[in-house]
């Protein structure tokens, strides 16, 4: 079947229609399929595509997560975008802690829809009574001192099927707490809204002026826990949340130690 005549799950133009007051800062492009939305993406970053584009696809058969972790997405089960943001006048530090200021506006559009208990871990992660609902996944870059960022958002609609994916924690999705599901153009409009306005404060006053909500939504803090580099324990102690920067916190034997490297993963202990 000739793909192209298929609509896809996501109309720009109705889209559009519902984003309001940000609709001039978003471009929507839909696709069927792709390999990745942020590959895509970065490429069009680079050709000079302007900030609020936006890539959305019914499939991914290549996402991508953190460490080169696998997060691939089908029809129906899930919703994948892609959203290229640009930070004029700021240099790379000042985006130190974006990963986890998306993951405010992500809790704030799902509770805007009726989704409770969504709480968020360190750095990336997007969790429902502990299973893992989605990710985020930030990929910088610097044009001429002045930073972008593509911005990559997956999450579970429905419980993804046993052994697509690869996952460190148990799935969760959305079916299993809210039914009827929204519709997804109401869900991606009111992510763009909120991501709009979180984006907005990033800019102006970094990680510090979000990290009171993130902390309210951090279901780890407090608790012990396992710091991996790779397969190897890197480090254990008590998880404190975040600093201004948004630094993982880490009560040790030996103080409260900061850990900021993307390389990094945490485990309950």
């Amino acid at each position: 079947m000739d793909q192209s005549r298929i609509p896809c799950q996501i109309d720009p133009a109705r889209l559009a229609s519902l984003l309001g007051t940000v609709r001039d800062r978003f471009t929507v492009e839909a696709l069927h399929e792709c390999r990745s939305t942020s590959t895509s993406l970065l490429e069009r970053s680079r050709q000079g595509a302007p900030s609020g584009s936006l890539l959305v696809a019914d499939r991914q058969t290549a996402g991508r997560g953190r460490c080169g972790r696998s997060w691939s997405s089908s029809p129906e089960a899930g919703l994948t975008f892609s959203l290229l943001w640009r930070f004029a006048g700021a240099g790379m530090a000042r985006l130190s802690g974006l990963s986890l200021a998306v993951g405010v506006a992500v809790v704030r559009a799902l509770r805007t829809v009726g989704v409770l208990g969504v709480g968020l871990k360190w750095p990336n992660d997007i969790l429902l009574d502990d299973g893992k609902l989605g990710g985020i996944l930030i990929e910088l870059e610097s044009d001429h001192g002045s930073p972008s960022a593509v911005i990559g958002i997956g999450l579970n609609l429905h419980l993804p099927p046993a052994g697509e994916g690869e996952f460190l924690h148990r799935p969760a999705a959305l079916a299993q707490v809210l039914a009827p599901l929204p519709d997804r153009h109401h869900l991606l409009a009111q992510l763009l809204v909120d991501l709009a306005t979180v984006l907005d404060r990033f800019s102006l006053g970094g990680f510090g002026a979000l990290r009171s909500e993130w902390q309210a939504h951090h279901v780890w803090q407090d608790r012990p826990v396992r710091l991996l580099d790779g397969e190897l324990v890197d480090r254990v102690g008590i998880c404190l949340g975040a600093d201004a920067d948004g630094a993982l916190l880490l009560r040790t034997p030996t103080g409260i130690e900061r850990c900021l490297s993307g390389d990094l993963s945490l485990r309950v202990a």
